[in-house]
C-alpha cells in the first residue's frame, strides 16, 4: 500500500519503499553536531554569499549558546597533548635511570724475579729428581690445582662462585701446564680466557716483551725458551692454594698461589750437560683475578696482579720474554740479595722455610719496573740426595 508522498510509480529498484531516514530524529543535539551549517535567508542575500559554512570543532553549537561539545573535545585533546609533552620533558631532565656500573679493567701489574742457585744445578732422571725434591708429593697436571669449598656470597650465587673458581683454574692450567704454551707454540688458549680490555696489553707483551712491570710475557704465562730447554717429563708437578672473596657487589676476586715444577733437559740445539741429564725448574706464581658479571657469563678473567719467581736462572738473563733455565751441572754467573724459596707459598713474596700449599695465598707484585731484579734460590728448593723431612 502506497504511503502518501511515495513516487507515483513506486520506489526505484534497490531502494526501499519506506523512508530510510524516517527513524532519524533531527533533534537539537543532532543539529548542533552537524559539521555544515546553513546560512539564514538574510545572510544568503549578500553578494557572493554561500549557502552553507563549515563548523570548526572549536566553534560553539549556535550563536549565543556558549561552547559546544566539539569545543570541549578539542580543548580536552589539547590538554592531553600538553600534559604528555610536559611529562616527557620532565622525565628527560630528571634522568631517573641509574648509570651502569663502571666496567673499567685495570692493566695487569706484574713482577718477575729470576732465582739464581748458589751452586751447580743437580741433574738426573726426572722421577729421581722429583722424589728428592720438595715436589715429591705434588700431583701431576691439572689434578694439582684444587678448588676450595664453594659457597655463596652476599651478592653471588654458589654457581657463580664455582664459575669464577673454575675459570681461574682453567687459566692456571692453560698458562702453566699446556705443553704448547710452555714451548711457545701457542698463546690462544691463554688469550681467550682474558677480559677484552686486557688483550692489547697481552698482545704488546707477546710481540715486544719488556721488564717494565707491565709487558713481561712471563707475567701472563710460563714460557721456557725452546732454544735452551724442553720438557723431559710432560707431567708438570703442581701444588698451591686458591681463595675467593667479594671485591664489591658486582665483582668476585680469586687469589691463587701455586708452585709449578718442570723436569727439563737441554734442547737439541742448546747447551750440553753431563750425560744429557734432566734438571728441575721451579716457578711460583701468585695471581689475583677479578670477575664481574659479564666475565662470569663469558667465562673469562681480569688478571690484575702477578708475582712470579722462577729458578734456577742466571741473574744476567732477561726473563720477560721467556725463562732460560740453568741445566744440570751449570752454575749462575752472579747472585742476587737474600735467598728465596719458591716452595714457600704461605708467607708472601720471598718467603722461606714453608712447603707449598701450607699457608694462605697472599702477596702481590708491583707496577714498578723490574729490570735487574734477581734473587737467590734457596738450597732446600733444589733436589737433594735424600728427600727433605
Amino acid at each position: 500500500m502506497a504511503v502518501p508522498g511515495d513516487p507515483p510509480n513506486g520506489a526505484p529498484d534497490g531502494i526501499g519503499g519506506e523512508d530510510e531516514y524516517r527513524s532519524v530524529v533531527f533533534d537539537e543535539d543532532f543539529v548542533r553536531a552537524a559539521r555544515l551549517q546553513e546560512f539564514s535567508a538574510q545572510e544568503r542575500m549578500g553578494e557572493h554569499a554561500r549557502a552553507v559554512r563549515s563548523r570548526s570543532v572549536w566553534a560553539g553549537s549556535a550563536p549565543g549558546a556558549g561552547s559546544g561539545r566539539g569545543a570541549r573535545q578539542g580543548l580536552a585533546l589539547l590538554l592531553v597533548v600538553v600534559l604528555a609533552f610536559t611529562m616527557a620533558v620532565y622525565l628527560g631532565l630528571r634522568q631517573p635511570y641509574t648509570a651502569p656500573p663502571d666496567t673499567h679493567t685495570d692493566p695487569l701489574a706484574m713482577t718477575v724475579v729470576p732465582l739464581a742457585p748458589k751452586g751447580a744445578v743437580p741433574g738426573g732422571r726426572p722421577a729421581d729428581l722429583y722424589a728428592a725434591s720438595p715436589a715429591a708429593d705434588f700431583r701431576a697436571g691439572a689434578a694439582g690445582i684444587t678448588l676450595p669449598a664453594v659457597r655463596r656470597t652476599d651478592h653471588f650465587t654458589e654457581a657463580q662462585v664455582l664459575t669464577a673458581l673454575s675459570t681461574a683454574k682453567d687459566y692456571l692450567v692453560q698458562s702453566g701446564i699446556d705443553p704448547d704454551v710452555l714451548s711457545g707454540d701457542a698463546t690462544r688458549p691463554v688469550r681467550v680466557l682474558l677480559d677484552p680490555d686486557l688483550l692489547a696489553q697481552f698482545d704488546h707483551s707477546l710481540s715486544r716483551p719488556a721488564p717494565d712491570g707491565r709487558h713481561a710475557l712471563t707475567g701472563w704465562l710460563v714460557r721456557i725458551d725452546p732454544a735452551t730447554a724442553v720438557l723431559a717429563d710432560p707431567g708438570v708437578r703442581v701444588q698451591g692454594t686458591m681463595a675467593f672473596t667479594e671485591a664489591g657487589p658486582d665483582t668476585l676476586e680469586v687469589v691463587t698461589d701455586h708452585t709449578f715444577v718442570y723436569a727439563v733437559r737441554p734442547a737439541v740445539a742448546g747447551p750440553r750437560t753431563e750425560g744429557g741429564a734432566a734438571s728441575l725448574f721451579t716457578v711460583r706464581r701468585e695471581l689475583r683475578l677479578r670477575f664481574d658479571r659479564e666475565d662470569l657469563e663469558a667465562r673469562r678473567a681480569e688478571v690484575f696482579s702477578a708475582y712470579v719467581q722462577a729458578g734456577p736462572q742466571d741473574c744476567a738473563a732477561d726473563p720477560s720474554g721467556g725463562f732460560t733455565p740453568l741445566l744440570a751441572g751449570q752454575r749462575a754467573t752472579g747472585t742476587g740479595p737474600a735467598a728465596s724459596d719458591p716452595y714457600a707459598t704461605g708467607d708472601g713474596p720471598g718467603a722461606t722455610g714453608a712447603v707449598a700449599g701450607t699457608g694462605a695465598a697472599v702477596g702481590t707484585g708491583t707496577a714498578a719496573g723490574t729490570r735487574g731484579l734477581c734473587g737467590v734460590l734457596a738450597p732446600g728448593a733444589q733436589p737433594s740426595p735424600r728427600p727433605p723431612a
